[in-house]
């Protein structure tokens, strides 16, 4: 399993995406200023959640980005999957000596963290990151927006 600058960068947009929705649709400027990535980079990652339907877009005056789900319903899997190759993979059968018993171990080791991942909502990420009592559950630069 590959995690990228690029699908941290989307995690980190869709969390502060969720955390601003009462406020209405927030544009790709808020989230840059609260996360400092650049605008352009958050146009490809919104294209590509937009067209794997995670996100809807508005235009016009006060559009913006809206989740196209409910953070209850989104993994981080979800969104990885959308701007990396991030998948689960079948073990494949094979017979005595046809394929290193280390690549079956990292496959499986590669499964196990997306199913980790599968398993954490985009609403359980956001709520861990902005709890005082709880330990994050995965390193994260998440910048909290000020209330």
């Amino acid at each position: 399993m590959k995690l990228s600058t690029k699908g941290r960068h989307a995690v980190t947009a869709m969390m502060e995406l969720a955390l601003q929705h009462k406020k209405g649709p927030v544009t790709l400027a808020d989230i840059s200023a609260q996360q400092a990535i650049s605008i352009s980079y958050l146009e490809q990652l919104f294209a590509r959640l937009r067209q794997h339907g995670l996100v809807t877009g508005m235009r016009g005056p006060g559009g913006g980005y809206c989740l196209a789900r409910p953070a209850t319903e989104i993994t981080i899997a979800n969104i990885l999957a959308t701007v990396d190759d991030v998948t689960r993979r079948e073990e494949q059968p094979h017979t005595q000596g046809e394929a290193p018993a280390g690549a079956q171990m990292w496959l499986r080791l590669s499964n196990r963290i997306y199913d980790y991942l599968d398993s954490i909502t985009l609403d359980e990420a956001i709520q861990s990151a902005t709890s005082e009592d709880q330990a994050p559950l995965f390193g994260s630069s998440f910048r909290q927006t000020a209330a």
